[in-house]
């Protein structure tokens, strides 16, 4: 198996996530709570990456990051799986938000509780069960992108090389075994991050 690509993996994955939380949880609030005019068209334009080919994605972010220097850059491959990665953890957040039970968020409000800390006191508690499901299978999706990676950040080793590339590069080598390793691998982490969704909402019904 190749660690280095693996390695590189998890960092990829890990920041994504880390960026879709900072990024997406205030958004997906104030799309789901404030519903601003032009907000479905907001929600629309944000989960385009859901339906666009990621060769297409790939392209289109090939001509807006290459004139900055970021084409081929571990920077330029995070932010091209930020922007992949957002609808899902998008999605997961605003369900989470919407279904949070509004009278709570305006009891926060006339204990005189401000709009940052009913986020952070209410409707961050309430919703874990999803928000954890966004950032889950944010995480999964990018551990495992591979269009979209080819596409911006091209296929260097210890830049840019995933895991997904990896495999690619070992079937189109005919390592089959190494590549049954690799695929095991993603396999396996897709596995444990469906049946972490499953019972997450699990619970969230429960409750």
């Amino acid at each position: 198996m190749d660690l280095q690509a693996f390695a590189l993996s998890l960092k990829i994955a890990g920041l994504s996530t880390l960026a879709l939380a900072i990024l997406g949880l205030p958004l997906a609030y104030w799309l789901a709570l404030a519903k601003p005019r032009g907000g479905a068209l907001l929600e629309a334009l944000f989960s385009l990456p859901l339906v666009l080919p990621p060769t297409v994605l790939g392209f289109y972010l090939l001509l807006v990051l290459g004139p900055a220097g970021l084409a081929f850059t571990f920077t330029g491959l995070l932010i091209a799986s930020v922007i992949s990665g957002m609808p899902f953890a998008l999605q997961s957040f605003l369900a989470a938000f919407r279904g949070v039970n509004q009278a709570y968020l305006e009891n926060s409000y006339t204990l005189g509780e401000g709009p940052v800390a009913t986020f952070w006191r209410v409707a961050l508690p309430l919703g874990k069960e999803g928000l954890f499901t966004g950032l889950i299978l944010s995480f999964a999706h990018a551990l495992g992108e591979f269009g979209v990676v080819l596409m911006i950040g091209g296929n260097i080793p210890g830049v840019s090389r995933t895991l997904s590339l990896s495999l690619y590069d070992q079937v189109v080598a005919f390592d089959y075994a190494a590549a049954n390793r690799t695929a095991g691998l993603l396999l396996g982490i897709s596995v444990a991050a469906l049946v972490a969704v499953s019972v997450l909402r699990a619970k969230g019904r429960a409750s």
